[in-house]
């Protein structure tokens, strides 16, 4: 029988790749969204099935981590293997706007869930998507054993998830585990995070269809990587001997401002030319710098990062000018091909 796992946020940039790669791998994909008036399944919309097919392996669900009522129906319908809870309120400077909602969905979306697989019963593992920005102030590098400095509403409830997954495997040995991850970006990151809002505007300036991109703080330093990589480590983690937490990124840190003049200097443009500062979007507490200290990931379950920083920007580029009916330098295409050859997603 094939193992089943159950996607929170399915619909989102992780989740997307992560139901490619459990479908890939022969699991049985059950995913939660929200409904809405609007289509919200662009991502997964090349791998859904209609579920009347005799042949179908992915399963959507109406629910929200909210609602502790539906979240403990699926489950108890469903009857996973695995959980991977990706879904949240994800967007740092929005949870400054709607603390409560964030804090609600966000924090308390994971007591729900793991609540859920205690009175199961069920030998469950579960993901928990935790955050690098729980971190916040605390000095770099950081890992499994850097204290939690937070320094936003959407930070605050990661950290809380965080302490309620280690308390429900302590209190009640569910196989939980953490991910604490870094920035990790894709051609499918949400148009209003900032990799792919400068990766989106710079095409459509391209296209002649922008004339400027408007940014927050330039001088704000991530640790970028590649989504499909982060997302195989999530996998790996529930196959492991024993649940574990585990920091991952790429050890390198990029300002904002590298990422915009690497972006730019890729199509011969002078950013200079067509950035500029908007006050709204710097946050009311910034975090300066987060690089990652993934020494026990590389011992333990052999990550090894193939895709850095400039490759990176030049894969996500190649996919926004394609979406805006451009022909992109295609360099980004060509690093794809060279180090994922076998490839398990779609590329845009």
């Amino acid at each position: 029988m094939p193992k089943v796992a159950l996607i929170t946020g399915i619909t989102g940039q992780d989740g997307s790749y992560l139901a490619e790669l459990l479908l890939s791998t022969d699991y049985e994909v059950h995913g939660i969204i929200r409904r809405a008036s609007t289509f919200n399944t662009k991502r997964i919309d090349h791998i859904y099935v209609d579920p009347h097919d005799p042949h179908a392996r992915l399963f959507l669900h109406y629910g929200d981590i909210s609602d502790s009522e539906q979240i403990s129906n699926i489950i108890y319908n469903v009857k996973p293997d695995e959980v991977y809870h990706l879904g949240a309120q994800s967007h740092v400077r929005v949870s400054f706007d709607i603390p409560e909602y964030s804090g609600n969905v966000t924090g308390l979306g994971t007591t729900r869930i793991l609540e859920a697989i205690r009175r199961s019963k069920n030998k469950i593992r579960f993901y928990q998507a935790s955050s690098s920005e729980m971190f916040g102030e605390s000095r770099p590098p950081q890992n499994e054993d850097t204290p939690f400095k937070p320094r936003s509403p959407y930070a605050c409830s990661k950290v809380y998830a965080y302490w309620m997954v280690v308390n429900y495997r302590q209190g009640y040995h569910i196989f939980a585990c953490n991910g604490i991850l870094f920035n990790h970006e894709s051609p499918r990151r949400g148009e209003t995070f900032v990799s792919r809002k400068i990766t989106r505007a710079l095409a459509a300036i391209l296209a002649k269809k922008q004339d400027c991109l408007y940014l927050g703080n330039l001088e704000a330093k991530r640790d970028w990587g590649f989504a499909p990589e982060y997302v195989e480590f999530m996998h790996k983690m529930l196959q492991n001997d024993k649940p574990e937490d585990f920091a991952l990124g790429t050890s390198e840190a990029h300002s904002v401002k590298e990422f915009v003049k690497e972006a730019f200097s890729y199509v011969d443009l002078d950013w200079e030319k067509y950035v500029k500062i908007d006050p709204r979007y710097f946050r009311p507490t910034e975090v300066q710098e987060l690089i990652a200290d993934s020494t026990k990931a590389k011992k333990n379950l052999d990550w090894q990062p193939k895709i850095r920083f400039k490759e990176l920007v030049r894969i996500m580029i190649d996919a926004d000018m394609r979406k805006a009916g451009l022909k992109p330098p295609s360099e980004g295409d060509k690093i794809l091909k060279e180090k994922f050859p076998h490839r398990w997603w779609k590329v845009n």
